[in-house]
C-alpha cells in the first residue's frame, strides 16, 4: 500500500513539474519576472 502512495505521489510531482516547464516556456519573459516578484512584493499592499 505504501508503494502504491509514493508511486502515486512521484506522479502527481512530475505532473506539476511538466505544467511549470510547460508554462514557463509558453509565457514571456516579462510575464515570468512579475510571477516571481509576487512572493517579494506582497508586503506593499494598497489600501
Amino acid at each position: 500500500m505504501a508503494y502504491l502512495l509514493f508511486a502515486g505521489d512521484m506522479l502527481v510531482m512530475a505532473f506539476m513539474m511538466i505544467v511549470v516547464v510547460w508554462v514557463s516556456l509558453k509565457s514571456s519573459k516579462k510575464n515570468i519576472e512579475k510571477a516571481a516578484r509576487i512572493p517579494l512584493n506582497d508586503e506593499h499592499q494598497d489600501g
